[in-house]
């Protein structure tokens, strides 16, 4: 253990130079979620049954999860950007840990989010969002969003390092930006019809979403809702150990191993 945290700190401080040396990512990362709450939020809340004001304060903990599922994106595309440039070959042949290398780039990425979330949550004040529930809920919130972002990252990981190819894995994490129309993230499910109802509320992305709306006091849990949507906190917290459970020795495997 000792060995896996001493070289995954190590390859943590690499993939933290690494963003800072590319500086383009992320200054989109940062402002796609801001733009998309004034877009959202201004616009098309006029066109929704929510008010204006209301419908800003539904949307913010919406965008902050959908924002955390582009952990997949961000995962995916780095993890075959090493692989296509043979990175990941030179690292297997270090006497390091083979889970050092997903560890410390997860990692990075979920303390690269933490700091992106603050002016994202500042501008959401500035436009109306509040926090009505206490500060523990808060936190908790907070640190149930970075828990999802971990988990997305290792999806995006392993099938980045599945797909081998820079060229695939952006095209495939655009894809992504699919997931959260396919939940609660910008509007209630209650109007949808019932089979994309289902599907909805099944989306991880729902659960969380409802999971911050209940903790930052924005929204109550929505009745007659699937067991993850009703149970937000309890099926957030699942959904995140299925996935982390699920693909976090997958990427490892696929990291040690690569095409053998």
């Amino acid at each position: 253990m000792s060995t896996l945290a001493y070289d995954g700190t190590a390859m943590l401080g690499r993939q933290l130079r690494r963003m800072r040396n590319n500086p383009g990512l992320l200054i989109i990362t940062q402002t796609m979620p801001v733009s998309m709450l004034l877009f959202f939020g201004y616009v098309f809340g006029s066109a929704l049954a929510l008010p204006g004001a209301e419908y800003r304060s539904f949307l913010v903990p919406g965008l902050l999860v959908a924002t955390a599922a582009g952990g997949v994106m961000t995962g995916m595309f780095q993890s075959a950007q090493d692989v296509h440039r043979g990175v990941t070959d030179r690292f297997r042949t270090l006497p390091v840990s083979r889970a050092a290398v997903p560890v410390g780039q997860a990692a990075a990425d979920v303390l690269v989010t933490a700091a992106g979330t603050v002016p994202f949550l500042l501008v959401g004040l500035a436009v109306g969002w509040r926090v009505e529930g206490s500060t523990l809920e808060a936190v908790g919130a907070v640190a149930l969003l970075l828990l999802f972002r971990f988990a997305c990252v290792w999806i995006g990981m392993f099938l980045g390092l599945l797909t081998r190819n820079e060229e695939a894995a952006g095209q495939l994490g655009g894809a992504t930006f699919l997931l959260p129309l396919l939940s609660s993230a910008y509007i209630p499910t209650a109007g949808l019809p019932d089979g994309l109802r289902t599907v909805a509320e099944w989306n991880p992305i729902s659960a969380v979403a409802t999971a911050l709306r209940e903790l930052f006091g924005n929204a109550p849990v929505p009745g007659g809702a699937a067991w993850p949507v009703a149970h937000p906190v309890a099926g957030s917290l699942a959904w995140c150990a299925v996935l982390l459970a699920v693909f976090v020795p997958l990427a490892v495997r696929q990291y040690g191993h690569g095409r053998r």
